[in-house]
C-alpha cells in the first residue's frame, strides 16, 4: 500500500500526488500518441467518438457530479454547438475562432437555462431541462432557413492553420489534444475556490449558503461551464459525423449523455471517460453477441434491452460506476487481507436542517 508523507504545501496542489500517477498517465499518453499508426481505421472512429463523448461526459460530470444539479437537456447544448460549429464553417471561419464560439453559445445557452432553474432542484429541475431540450429541437427543426430543418447541413472537414484534418490522424490528435486541455482544466478548476465551491453546494446548499457561497452566482457558472464543454464537443460531432440534423438531439440523447456520468460513476472526473468509453464499446460488443444468438432474437431492440439492463445493474449493485470498481479492486489488493466490505459504504447521516427542507 503506497504512503503519502507531504512536507509542504505544494504537495496537496499537485496536479499528480506521486510518481506512479506520472509514469502510468505518461504511459497511457504514449500509447494514444502512437494510435494512428498501430490501430486500424475502424478503431481509430471509435477514439474519435469516445474522445467527443468524454468532452461532453466531462462538461455533464462538472454539473451532476460536482454541483449537484441534474439535467436531461445537454443534447440541447450538443445541438447549439453543433450547429454553431457548421455554420460557421460554411462561412470559412477558421477552426481556432467556430470552437471557441460553439462553446461560447453552449454557455450562453447554459446561462439561459441556469438563471431560471435557480429555484429549482431534484425532478423539477430535470423537467425543465428536458422542456429546454424539447424547445431547441423544435427550434432547429422549424428554422430551416437557418438550420436546414429536418433536411440537416452538411459540415466541412476541419482546416487547421491551411491544412485540412480530413484524415484519421489528424482529427485524432484534435480530439486528444482537446480532452486532455479540457481533463487540465477541470482538475486546476476544481482545486480552485470556485470548485470547492461548487462541492460545497452539492453537498448542502444550506451549508455552502451560510458559509457565504453565492449559489445562484456558482449554480448559474456551472450551467455555463458545462454547457461549453458539451458544446465542444457538439461541434467536433458536427465535424465527425459531417451531417447533423434534429434528429440528433433528441432527449434519448440527452437519456444516453446522462449515462455517462452514472455508469463511469458520479464525482469522478476518470468517470467521464470510462463511461464514454463504455457507452461507445456496449453497441459494438452486442453487435459481436448479435452473430451467436438465435435470429429472432438478434433484433433491433437488443441493444435498448441490453443497455436498459446494464444501466439498472450498475444502479442497483454499483452506484459508484466503473471507476468506483476500480477504487475497490485497488483498495483490496492493497489492504488485502485487512479488506473490510463496508469501507466504500454510503453514509446514511444528514444535517436536521436537510431533513427539515
Amino acid at each position: 500500500m503506497r504512503f503519502l508523507f507531504k512536507t509542504d504545501y505544494d504537495q496537496d496542489i499537485r496536479l499528480f500526488k506521486h510518481g506512479g500517477q506520472v509514469f502510468w498517465y505518461g504511459l497511457l499518453m504514449a500509447l494514444l500518441l502512437t494510435a494512428p499508426f498501430t490501430v486500424g481505421e475502424y478503431v481509430m472512429s471509435q477514439l474519435h467518438f469516445i474522445f467527443i463523448y468524454s468532452i461532453v461526459g466531462l462538461g455533464l460530470m462538472l454539473l451532476v457530479g460536482f454541483t449537484g444539479q441534474i439535467s436531461l437537456g445537454h443534447a440541447a447544448f450538443l445541438a447549439v454547438g453543433a450547429y454553431t460549429e457548421a455554420l460557421l464553417q460554411a462561412k470559412g471561419v477558421p477552426v481556432f475562432i467556430s470552437l471557441p464560439c460553439a462553446a461560447l453559445f453552449s454557455a450562453a445557452a447554459g446561462l439561459i437555462v441556469g438563471l431560471p432553474a435557480l429555484r429549482l432542484k431534484g425532478i423539477y429541475l430535470a423537467i425543465a431541462t428536458l422542456a429546454f431540450n424539447v424547445i431547441v429541437e423544435e427550434v432547429i427543426t422549424r428554422w430551416e432557413g437557418l438550420t436546414g430543418g429536418n433536411s440537416g447541413l452538411h459540415v466541412k472537414p476541419v482546416e487547421l492553420f491551411g491544412v485540412k484534418l480530413d484524415g484519421d490522424a489528424g482529427f485524432f490528435y484534435l480530439c486528444l489534444g482537446l480532452t486532455v486541455l479540457s481533463i487540465l482544466a477541470l482538475m486546476n478548476l476544481l482545486r480552485s475556490p470556485t470548485g470547492r465551491a461548487f462541492v460545497a453546494i452539492r453537498d448542502s446548499e444550506i451549508s455552502a449558503s451560510c458559509m457565504g457561497v453565492n449559489l445562484a452566482k456558482y449554480k448559474t457558472l456551472a450551467f455555463a461551464i458545462s454547457a461549453a464543454l458539451t458544446g465542444i464537443g457538439g461541434a467536433l460531432y458536427a465535424h465527425k459525423v459531417s451531417f447533423i440534423s434534429p434528429e440528433q438531439f433528441t432527449l434519448l440523447q440527452s437519456i444516453e449523455l446522462i449515462t455517462i456520468v452514472i455508469l463511469g460513476g458520479v464525482g469522478f472526473l476518470h468517470g467521464a471517460v470510462l463511461g464514454a468509453a463504455f457507452l461507445i464499446v456496449l453497441p459494438q460488443l452486442i453487435s459481436l453477441a448479435k452473430d451467436y444468438l438465435p435470429a429472432n432474437v438478434g433484433s433491433s431492440g437488443l441493444q435498448a434491452v441490453v443497455f436498459g439492463l446494464v444501466l439498472i445493474g450498475f444502479i442497483i449493485f454499483e452506484p459508484l460506476g466503473l471507476y468506483g470498481r476500480w477504487l475497490k479492486l485497488r483498495t483490496w489488493f492493497e489492504l488485502f487481507p485487512f479488506y473490510r466490505k463496508g469501507m466504500f459504504r454510503r453514509q446514511k447521516s444528514y444535517m436536521k436542517s436537510e431533513r427539515l427542507r
